[in-house]
C-alpha cells in the first residue's frame, strides 16, 4: 500500500509541474507539451495534480476534454484508491 501512495504523490506532482510548465511555454511562445501527454499523465494517476494545475495556472480551462475529462479521471482514481484501501 505504501508504494501506491508514493506512486500517486509522485505522478500528481509530475502532473502539476507539467501543467505549469506548459503554461509557461505557451506564454513564452516555446515548444509545448502535447495535449496527449497532459491527458496521459492525468490518466495514469495524476488527475488530482492535473486539476490543481488547471486551476492554479488557469491552463486548459477552455478545452472540453480537460474540463470534463480530468474530473472524470479524478473520480475513477478516487474510486480505485477507495477500493484498494478498503480491501
Amino acid at each position: 500500500m505504501e508504494e501506491i501512495i508514493i506512486y500517486y504523490i509522485a505522478v500528481n506532482i509530475a502532473a502539476l509541474i507539467m501543467y505549469g510548465a506548459d503554461k509557461i511555454f505557451a506564454k513564452k511562445g516555446m515548444r509545448r507539451i502535447s495535449e496527449k501527454a497532459l491527458i496521459l499523465v492525468a490518466a495514469i494517476g495524476g488527475a488530482f495534480g492535473a486539476y490543481a494545475g488547471m486551476e492554479l495556472f488557469r491552463h486548459k480551462t477552455k478545452h472540453t476534454k480537460f474540463v470534463v475529462g480530468v474530473p472524470i479521471l479524478m473520480a475513477v482514481h478516487l474510486g480505485m484508491l477507495v477500493y484498494f484501501f478498503k480491501k
